[in-house]
């Protein structure tokens, strides 16, 4: 019968025995290693079990970012998490080679409108997304951002009934290339870049309108 791993006795994470820079590239194979097996970003602190006590993580992350310059993943982070994901320009290969279609997991306006709301005055409930857009917003399409993992229940709101608010997710950081909610442009400035139109701006001026209201009664 095999033994049984222990990693207090069966895995060197300090590596003393090597030179400085051999350790250093070790210890930068296994976080990658680590990432490349996750299902799911990976914390800050489940990689420092695979690095010694006095190892510099964040500037070993950053080597390990700058390594995978040129490659076809990149090493993707949000708040304390890390992942590793493939670079856009691949994705027409990855669609082909798996027979996905292009607008497999594309939101709808309406949808997408509602995650920019999320996110930009979380945690929010469903009553006051609806009233920022002058009309119902369905469970369903909450349901539906749930499910995409977009976006998760967060407090109970002290308004009549106790309805859940709604906050976004690691997830949605990652998907979206912002390494904590404080990269999140303005709304005047996804104007200003052209990334939102008229129909839009309509939205965007109650969501302004929402939070000047939501400000004056805090």
């Amino acid at each position: 019968m095999a033994r049984k791993f222990n990693p207090e006795t069966d895995f060197d994470r300090e590596l003393a025995d090597m030179p400085p820079e051999l350790r250093w590239r070790e210890w930068k194979a296994q976080v990658e290693a680590v990432l490349f097996a996750a299902a799911k970003p990976v914390t800050r602190d489940v990689l420092a079990r695979v690095v010694g006590r006095d190892c510099a993580l964040e500037l070993l992350l950053d080597d390990l970012s700058e390594d995978l310059r040129g490659r076809p993943i990149m090493l993707v982070r949000a708040g304390e998490s890390f992942a590793l994901h493939t670079r856009p320009a691949f994705g027409p290969a990855i669609r082909v080679a798996f027979d996905i279609p292009a607008d497999a997991k594309e939101l709808t306006k309406l949808e997408a409108g509602v995650l920019m709301a999320v996110a930009m005055f979380q945690p929010v409930t469903r009553g006051e997304i609806s009233e920022m857009f002058g009309r119902e917003i369905s469970r369903d399409l909450i349901a539906a951002l749930r499910e995409e993992g977009l976006i998760a229940a967060g407090p109970r709101s002290p308004k009549l009934g106790a309805p859940y608010a709604y906050v976004t997710t690691e997830k949605f950081l990652f998907e979206f290339g912002f390494e904590s909610l404080r990269d999140l442009p303005d709304i005047e400035a996804l104007k200003d870049a052209g990334l939102i139109g008229t129909e839009a701006e309509t939205v965007s001026d109650r969501l302004m309108r929402s939070q000047e209201s939501r400000d004056r009664v805090e």
